[in-house]
């Protein structure tokens, strides 16, 4: 059973910062594309950004040059550093990842169960 485990969530005011971390788990053979999506109650779920396995990285243009992706294969987690959080950052923000879990089919993309993320004014 694959999980994917999303932390580090909470309570911050704007201006502070947050780290969220993701790990997967279970029989995982690959992992390729990780993600961090977030949502607010009422709307569509959004991609903030996305890292690629070599690293290659996108960032929603409403967190560009505040928030960081990282992943550590070795470890099959993924991270989201958020810096000068504002309010309008509050959402519940879910991990998302492409692994591939057996040799020779086509891998699929697995969710976290989410992490709320509040920022205070």
């Amino acid at each position: 059973q694959v999980q994917l485990v999303e932390s580090g969530g909470g309570l911050v005011q704007a201006g502070g910062s947050l780290r969220l971390s993701c790990k997967a788990s279970g029989r995982i053979l690959r992992i390729n594309d990780m993600g961090w999506y977030r949502q607010v109650s009422g709307k569509q779920r959004e991609l903030v950004a996305n890292i690629a396995r070599d690293n290659n990285t996108y960032y929603d243009d409403s967190v560009r040059g505040r928030f960081a992706i990282s992943r550590d294969n070795a470890r099959n987690t993924v991270y989201l550093q958020m810096n000068s959080l504002k309010p309008e950052d509050t959402a519940v923000y879910y991990c998302n990842a492409h692994l591939g879990t057996a040799p020779f089919i086509a891998g699929a993309y697995y969710w976290g169960q989410g992490t709320q993320v509040t920022v205070s004014s």
